[in-house]
């Protein structure tokens, strides 16, 4: 009986070590010019400790990654991207709202005071 017991306790630490995935998403911001960008990203990131899933929107300059929180964290994700030369923050840059405000706006405008030849 005193066997078994001890063999339960050593058990113990390793049905501790499997914890439920905790499955969170955050969206990085960084420089995305080209699929090359994208590529590069994927190609390094997918293989950080916990991550799960990666998503690309090159319009928003935005990186969404699903990763697993027992295993990595924002800043450590943070870093990650830094190494391979692509700083990500976790707020929207200015000049990505500017460039959407700016996009939405440009479709107004006059074709009379611009004659076609």
């Amino acid at each position: 009986m005193k066997k078994i017991l001890i063999f339960l306790l050593a058990l113990l630490p390793m049905a501790a070590v499997q914890a439920k995935p905790n499955k969170q998403t955050v969206v990085l911001y960084c420089d995305l010019h080209c699929q090359g960008c994208c590529d590069k990203i994927l190609k390094n990131i997918a293989f950080e400790k916990g991550v799960k899933d990666i998503r690309f929107d090159m319009e928003q300059q935005a990186v969404t990654v699903t990763f697993d929180a027992n295993k990595t964290d924002v800043p450590t994700l943070q870093k990650a991207f830094a190494k391979i030369g692509k700083p990500a923050t976790t707020r929207r840059p200015e000049s990505a709202e500017h460039a959407e405000h700016d996009h939405h706006e440009g479709h107004q405008h006059n074709h009379a005071e611009h004659p076609h030849p």
